[in-house]
């Protein structure tokens, strides 16, 4: 532990010393000059399926925002701005009917897919319906208000949402009926399950095989095993620069297999650009030291947690969960994770960059339900080894489930001395990240207990809440399954309904509901937040132009290496 402190010491003094929250941006105007090259990406693992309305990976999903859209589309530009909603494949954003049970859109004129064909009515509606018929794993969650979703969700052989959702060629209009308002149906159709793809796109798991998009990039090779290959989409044209810019790089090579340390001294080096991985505690000082031009500090709303499962022994008993919150040793996760500067506890499941968040902590020593503590200040191991008696699970054992990058790692075998120190038989299984995050919702594999990191797929607490934990998005043996823990609770449930679907609240009242869904939540305790955190990017001495968004964090195609 001694060590660690020192290596954050050296963080804190050399790296934050030369930079605040983010680097500035640099090189606006530019033209084309800047236009060309290769931009070269590194990563430990793939992320896995190239399918944009399944994958549900960090990695993939930045990457798609330069290869598919969607009617809406978050806006590209820099920090807080980019969490506005614009039309995309859509004219216009158009204004709700019917208290918000009606949406019609107008599809754009003239846009084309990277095979040549013309983006139709036709096209739109069937991806719509091709969510439901692929298991997407937000079909509950996202899109489950559309008239027609129920039946899909349960036998989508009876698919159709012929009701649900209604295209008009002539007039070139998409209608979507809802069951019920959706105040955030604008952003939901903006994230890339909703992507737009041609009608006859197969209704399953496309795996390594892209489909046709509409951005400034087509996938032109994959091998899950070595690399991913980009190059411009020559039919691209452009349409909004917020909604889809074009790319400055002609082509985006992404090299998977090189382990973290590695990646980093790749990336100072030029031989990459930018690396996904987190960076290892061990290189932060150096990077404070020798490479501040090259590293990247921006707020993010994103979160690590352990979620557990309520399905199976020990964790299928409140007792055990809870004692697990309270052992929780999130200073040294902030450690682990860099410190102070990057990472924060956190004993909520809403950031604190996301409204409803709020400090007061039950699971800090001394504190309880009945008296909160204002924040999470320490563990309470003594309480929560009475928990592991009281509930009847001492001397089981668990597996912790965690990525094999450095930080999960030290993450992992952190918790699992916890757990032993709490009175578990605790081990560690690391896999690669690349399959990682589809075990571990797979309740077929019998996870019990694993850490996963969490980011925004818009601003908003039912991205923590419901998207993590509602009933809707509990899918037994599939490895789309995003409620990790399995867990279901019916009263919690119909509060998170509420706040997403009543029109009439106020905004206020409307994160009163969030937090009370998330109060009992905590309570319940199917997850134990850990720590939330910034973003650190380290780009090459060539890479120019960097340009972060909240929803996209490094947007590729706004950089450029030439």
């Amino acid at each position: 532990m001694t060590s660690v402190r020192r290596k954050q010491s050296l963080y804190g003094v050399g790296l934050f010393a030369a930079l605040s929250l983010a680097w500035p941006a640099s090189g606006a105007g530019a033209g084309d000059s800047h236009r060309g090259g290769t931009l070269r990406l590194v990563a430990a693992s793939s992320g896995g399926t190239l399918d944009p309305q399944i994958g549900y990976s960090a990695q993939y999903i930045d990457l798609f925002a330069g290869v598919y859209d969607g009617l809406t589309g978050f806006r590209k530009v820099r920090g807080g701005g980019g969490d506005g909603v614009v039309a995309d494949l859509a004219e216009a954003l158009p204004a709700p009917q019917d208290g918000g049970r009606t949406w019609v859109f107008t599809l754009r004129r003239g846009v084309k897919f990277s095979d040549g064909r013309e983006v139709t009515v036709d096209d739109v509606v069937a991806s719509m319906r091709r969510i439901f018929l692929v298991g997407s794993p937000t079909a509950g969650s996202f899109y489950s208000s559309i008239v027609g979703a129920d039946t899909c969700l349960r036998d989508t052989a009876r698919c159709t949402l012929d009701g649900g959702v209604v295209g008009d060629a002539a007039a070139r209009t998409i209608t979507f009926h809802l069951k019920e308002p959706d105040g955030e149906f604008l952003q939901k159709l903006a994230f890339t399950h909703a992507s737009i793809l041609p009608a006859d796109t197969p209704p399953h798991d496309l795996g390594n095989t892209p489909a046709p998009g509409t951005g400034p990039y087509r996938v032109v090779s994959y091998d899950p095993n070595r690399f991913l290959k980009l190059e411009r989409n020559s039919f691209f044209k452009l349409w909004d620069e917020e909604a889809q810019p074009d790319g400055y790089a002609n082509a985006i090579l992404y090299t998977f297999g090189v382990p973290d340390e590695a990646a980093v001294t790749a990336v100072e080096n030029g031989q990459y650009d930018w690396m996904y991985d987190p960076i290892p505690l061990d290189r932060l000082g150096e990077l404070g030291a020798r490479h501040t031009a090259q590293t990247h500090v921006d707020p993010h709303p994103m979160a690590f947690f352990a979620p557990m499962n309520v399905n199976i022994p020990p964790f299928d008993n409140d007792k055990a969960r809870q004692a697990v919150n309270y052992a929780m040793g999130r200073k040294a996760m902030v450690i682990f994770y860099g410190g102070p500067a990057l990472a924060r506890p956190l004993c909520d499941m809403i950031p604190s960059s996301i409204d409803g968040h709020t400090d007061a902590c039950p699971y800090s020593a001394g504190a309880d339900f009945d008296h909160p503590a204002p924040r999470w200040a320490a563990p309470d191991i003594a309480k929560a080894r009475a928990l592991v008696r009281e509930s009847g699970t001492a001397g089981q054992k668990v597996i912790v489930v965690v990525g094999n990058g450095t930080v999960d790692l030290a993450m992992g075998n952190y918790l699992r001395n916890t757990l032993q120190d709490i009175g578990y038989q605790a081990s560690v299984r690391a896999l690669s990240p690349g399959v990682m995050f589809s075990y571990i919702q797979n309740s077929s594999n019998h996870v019990q207990i694993s850490i996963k990191s969490w980011a925004a797929d818009y601003p908003s607490p039912s991205n923590f809440l419901d998207d993590l934990l509602g009933c809707e998005n509990f899918h037994p043996g599939s490895d789309s399954s995003i409620n990790m823990p399995g867990f279901c609770d019916k009263s919690i449930q119909e509060i998170m309904d509420q706040a997403r679907s009543d029109a009439t609240l106020t905004p206020e009242r409307t994160l009163a509901l969030w937090r009370q869904a998330d109060a009992r939540l905590m309570r319940a305790s199917p997850i134990a937040p850990i720590i939330e955190i910034n973003a650190v990017s380290l780009t090459s001495p060539r890479l120019g132009n960097y340009f972060y968004t909240n929803v996209y964090q490094l947007l590729f195609s706004k950089v450029w290496v030439q």
